[in-house]
C-alpha cells in the first residue's frame, strides 16, 4: 500500500521539475545577467530604459541612480534597475 501512495506523488514531482527547468531556472539566469550588465555600466555607454528612453550614461550616482543624457543639454536621473539593455559601449582609443 505504501508503494501506491508514493506513486500518486510522482506526477506532482514531475510537474515541479518541469516548472523548474522551463520557468524558474531561466528567469533566475535572466535576472543574474541583468544585474551583471547594470553593475558594469560606465560613462559613455548607450542604454535603453524600460520606458523606452535611449540615452548615454553621463555619470553613475552612488545611490542606485544614473545621470542619462538623452539630448543636447538634457540630462535626466534614472534608477539603475530600469536600464533594460545596453546598445553600445563607448569606443576606446589606443
Amino acid at each position: 500500500m505504501s508503494g501506491s501512495g508514493f506513486a500518486q506523488f510522482i506526477p506532482l514531482i514531475l510537474i515541479f521539475v518541469i516548472f523548474y527547468f522551463f520557468l524558474i531556472r531561466p528567469q533566475q539566469k535572466k535576472i543574474k545577467n541583468h544585474k551583471l550588465m547594470v553593475s558594469a555600466l560606465k560613462r559613455g555607454d548607450e542604454v535603453v530604459t524600460s520606458g523606452g528612453i535611449v540615452g548615454k550614461v553621463e555619470r553613475i550616482l552612488g545611490d542606485d541612480k544614473i545621470d542619462l543624457t538623452i539630448s543636447d543639454n538634457v540630462t535626466v536621473q534614472v534608477v539603475q534597475s530600469t536600464i533594460q539593455s545596453l546598445l553600445k559601449k563607448p569606443e576606446t582609443k589606443k
